[in-house]
């Protein structure tokens, strides 16, 4: 497997690929994501979540289902979406948990930064805010959100316990974990693993249902469930997976 400097750097200048095509006005590039709009992207939405979005944030969407349609999110609730690209699922999340609540999105791309925060201004969302980062090492403090979404980006991570650490770390007691990602049948081969196109399109980087399980029970999440979506390639499925931070009536397993 590639070390993970070169995976990051490989995920960072793909997906700045894809933010500069959409802030340019053209078509996300062919090649982000393995398959077409039905697999991944604003088609995996609904008419009414994507009403009144500005259109540069419904292209840049590349994720593989709407985690914002089952995280059950309420007025008042603080929500975190790791990764969150051109910024569709903050603003989504923003307008679900209203002015008393709020949105953060946290993307190590620059350019994908600069769009979400365009498309922020677009839209008139005061409730929102993107933040430079990793998913691995949030600049935020500890027991600071509700609710964590994500949309297809864990898999990108060459370091998935961490982000799973950190998640864990940002809910508060209680909070709940709501995200969409790509999972393997089996295990990746190691062909695949060293191929850091493979890791931008969401399959090198995917884990079985059972290693994710794992993963989240390992650092603390109970309640842990994994429903399939859709098919995204042969052996690769899109899941949601839901996890719960237990408080003090929830007992661990």
């Amino acid at each position: 497997m590639p070390d993970a400097d070169a995976i990051s750097d490989a995920v960072r200048t793909h997906y700045a690929a894809a933010a500069r095509a959409v802030s340019t006005c053209c078509p996300v590039p062919k090649g982000v994501g393995p398959c077409g709009p039905e697999v991944y992207g604003a088609d995996r939405y609904d008419a009414v979540d994507l009403a009144g979005l500005p259109a540069e944030a419904v292209a840049a969407s590349i994720g593989c289902a709407n985690p914002v349609a089952v995280a059950e999110l309420h007025p008042g609730e603080t929500v975190l979406d790791l990764g969150s690209g051109g910024g569709i699922d903050v603003l989504l999340s923003a307008r679900r948990v209203g002015p008393t609540g709020r949105a953060f999105g946290v993307d190590m791309t620059d350019e994908m930064l600069e769009l979400a925060r365009a498309n922020q201004e677009r839209a008139g969302v005061d409730n929102a805010e993107f933040l430079g980062g990793r998913i691995e090492d949030v600049p935020l403090p500890d027991a600071t959100v509700d609710v964590i979404v994500s949309n297809c980006v864990i898999n990108l991570s060459p370091d998935k316990p961490a982000v799973f650490a950190e998640a864990h770390r940002l809910l508060r007691p209680g909070g709940r974990l709501a995200v969409a990602d790509v999972v393997a049948d089996a295990p990746v081969d190691d062909a695949d693993r060293a191929d850091l196109a493979s890791w931008t399109d969401c399959i090198a980087g995917a884990i079985t249902r059972l290693a994710y399980r794992s993963m989240l029970e390992g650092v603390g999440f109970v309640a842990v469930s994994i429903d399939d979506s859709h098919p995204v390639a042969d052996g690769f499925s899109s899941v949601i997976v839901r996890a719960v931070k237990p408080d003090a009536g929830i007992a661990r397993r």
